[in-house]
């Protein structure tokens, strides 16, 4: 397996765990991100698998986070948000919106 620079799990599957956990639903997550609930299943799966550690309990379309999914998902909101508010001052000093 190919190691990457920050030893993380993709982008992909990060950002998949976090629209799940912030509506509480594979469901909602889906569809706010187009994908089948198949897939979101699949990526949570493989970020569980590299962690070694569950995030999420059932198995249902809602979720229910463990300790460390919510410990996961508060770190991932604040990054994203934070990576979001910087973007949009990179955007406003280069003029475009």
């Amino acid at each position: 397996m190919v190691r990457r620079y920050y030893d993380l799990p993709s982008l992909t599957a990060l950002e998949i765990f976090e629209a799940s956990a912030r509506h509480l639903s594979f469901k909602l997550a889906a569809s706010e991100l187009e994908l089948t609930l198949g897939e979101i299943r699949r990526q949570i799966k493989a970020i569980e698998g590299e962690l070694g550690v569950r995030l999420i309990e059932g198995s249902g379309a809602d979720v229910v986070l463990t300790s460390a999914g919510d410990d996961l998902y508060r770190l991932l909101a604040s990054s994203f948000s934070r990576a979001s508010e910087v973007l949009r001052i990179m955007k406003r000093r280069d003029g475009t919106r």
